[in-house]
C-alpha cells in the first residue's frame, strides 16, 4: 500500500509499505484524507527537534471502518465515517493522574514522536476510534485541528461576559475564534492576512485587527473601553505574539499559550505581577474537545470548503508541502487524499 515519508529535510517521498493486519482490541481504517499540519510543515523543513527520521506524517485524520477486531464495541462498526485522537497517555504522570491526558508527560502523538496515518490503510485500538457517523471522511479530518483551539478556549475559562482576543486565524485559531463565540463571547481576531481576517468574521469573530496595517494598541482600547481583552489566545507561536499577548491583555486576564516560539522570548515580567495574569499553556485536547467540534460540524453552519486550501493526492504532495513552506501565511489545510 502507498505511504508518505518525510526522509530528511525536504525530502517528502511515496513508500510501498505491508497492509497492517487488524488485532484484538484494534480497529482497521482505511484511511480517506490526511491533513498536513503545521508540525509537519517544521519536520519536513528539519525544524522539529521532536522527529526522528525518516517518518511517516499524519494526525489529523478522516477514515472509514474497514474492520474491527475482537472486543471492539459493536459501537464501531465497518463503513462508519470516524476520526481518531492521535495522542498517547501512559496513565502514570501527573498530568494523567490529575485526568488532563492530552498533557501526558509521555505523548507521542502520530506522525511526530511515532509513525503517523498518511498512508492507505491504518490500524488504532478502539480506545482512540472517534466515530462521526453523520460527517463526511474528509470533514472528518478537519476535527483534530479544530479541537485544538477548542481546547484552549476551555483552559481560558472562557464565558459570555469575557473579549477574546485570538491571534492568528490559521486552522487552530479558526476554532478557537469558534468554540468562544459558541460561549457566547466577545471575539476579535488578530492576523497579518486580509483574506483570514475575512473567514475569521465569518465564523463568529465580533471584530478583526490586521496588526501590519492597524494599530493595534489603539484599536483593542477603542474595542474594550480601555480596558484590554479579557482573555488573550496565542495561536501563532513567535516570539513577537508572545509579547503581545502579555502587553494587550487585561489587568488579572488569562492568557492561552498554544503555539510556542522557536527561539528564546524576552518579557517585561513586571506585568506578570503588576496585572496578577494568569499565564496558561493549553496542549493538544480532551476527548470532550472532539466531541465539541463533532457537534459544531454537524450543525451544517461552518463554510468547510473554505478552510480546505487543497486536496492533492499522494504523488502531489511534496510539490503542496514545497508551496506551502514557500507561502505559509496563505494556508489553513491541505489534505492528501488516499480515497
Amino acid at each position: 500500500m502507498r505511504a508518505l515519508q518525510i526522509s530528511r529535510p525536504s525530502v517528502l517521498e511515496v513508500i510501498e509499505e505491508e497492509k497492517p493486519t487488524v488485532h484484538a482490541g484494534e480497529v482497521l481504517l482505511k484511511i480517506a484524507y490526511v491533513g498536513f499540519c503545521g508540525s509537519d510543515l517544521n519536520t519536513y523543513l528539519g525544524r522539529n527537534p521532536m522527529v526522528k527520521m525518516p517518518v511517516v506524517p499524519g494526525h489529523e485524520v478522516g477514515a472509514v471502518i474497514e474492520a474491527v477486531g475482537v472486543g471492539v464495541p459493536a459501537s464501531l462498526t465497518p463503513g462508519m465515517s470516524v476520526t481518531v485522537n492521535p495522542y498517547t497517555n501512559c496513565g502514570q504522570c501527573a498530568s494523567c493522574r490529575n485526568g488532563r491526558v492530552n498533557a501526558c508527560a509521555h505523548n507521542e502523538t502520530l506522525g511526530v514522536q511515532r509513525g503517523g496515518a498518511m498512508k492507505a490503510y491504518f490500524v488504532m485500538p478502539w480506545q482512540k476510534v472517534i466515530p462521526a457517523p453523520t460527517m463526511s471522511p474528509r470533514d472528518c479530518a478537519l476535527i483534530e485541528p479544530m479541537s485544538v483551539g477548542f481546547h484552549a478556549v476551555d483552559r481560558g475559562q472562557v464565558t459570555d461576559i469575557d473579549t477574546v482576543m485570538v491571534i492568528g486565524c490559521g486552522m487552530i485559531g479558526i476554532g478557537a475564534i469558534v468554540r468562544a463565540s459558541l460561549r457566547g463571547a466577545t471575539v476579535i481576531a488578530v492576523d497579518l492576512d486580509d483574506e483570514k481576517l475575512a473567514l475569521a468574521h465569518e465564523i463568529g469573530a465580533t471584530y478583526t485587527i490586521n496588526s501590519k496595517s492597524e494599530q493595534l494598541h489603539e484599536r483593542l482600547l477603542q474595542l474594550t473601553d480601555g480596558l484590554g481583552p479579557d482573555v488573550v489566545i496565542e495561536a501563532v507561536g513567535s516570539p513577537a505574539t508572545y509579547v503581545m499577548a502579555v502587553d494587550e491583555v487585561a489587568f488579572t486576564g488569562r492568557v492561552v499559550c498554544i503555539g510556542y516560539a522557536k527561539s528564546e522570548t524576552a518579557f517585561q515580567t513586571k506585568l506578570f505581577v503588576q496585572k496578577e495574569l494568569d499565564i496558561r499553556g493549553s496542549r493538544n485536547a480532551l476527548p470532550a474537545d472532539f466531541r465539541a467540534v463533532i457537534h459544531y460540524l454537524q450543525q451544517g453552519t461552518c463554510p468547510v470548503d473554505r478552510l480546505i486550501s487543497a486536496i492533492v493526492s499522494p504523488e502531489e504532495a511534496a510539490d503542496a508541502m514545497q508551496r506551502w513552506s514557500e507561502q505559509p501565511g496563505k494556508v489553513f489545510r491541505i489534505l492528501v487524499a488516499f480515497e
